[in-house]
């Protein structure tokens, strides 16, 4: 059975994009993959959505690029995680757990 792609909560996609580039480089399609893969198909995000967001990371500075090929022998632009990239990840994953706690604290309460 495959369930429908959860729409992301704004804000979410760069966190997520960070966290993948944080294990190695890749270019935009890999990216989108390696979310897809590592939610179970329940994170998806859409083409425009990610190079938006990619572009708008790379404006602050917390990814660069270059180009490169891909696996295929295509040319391809190649993401990667700055040092300022890094210090914002962990900032912003850490206010994601509070924030994740904080619902569930409130979904796991029994009802009266």
């Amino acid at each position: 059975m495959t369930r429908p792609s959860l729409d992301l909560v704004h804000g979410t996609v760069d966190v997520l994009i960070m966290k993948t580039l944080s294990w190695k480089p890749m270019h935009g399609y890999a990216v989108s993959r390696w979310i897809r893969e590592r939610t179970d198909g329940v994170l998806g995000v859409e083409d425009a959505a990610l190079y938006q967001a990619l572009h708008r990371l790379e404006r602050k500075g917390w990814i660069e690029s270059e180009w490169g090929l891909s696996e295929n022998n295509r040319k391809a632009k190649f993401y990667q995680l700055t040092t300022d990239g890094r210090r914002q990840l962990r900032a912003e994953a850490a206010t994601w757990r509070e924030y994740a706690a904080a619902v569930f604290k409130v979904l796991d309460t029994a009802s009266a």
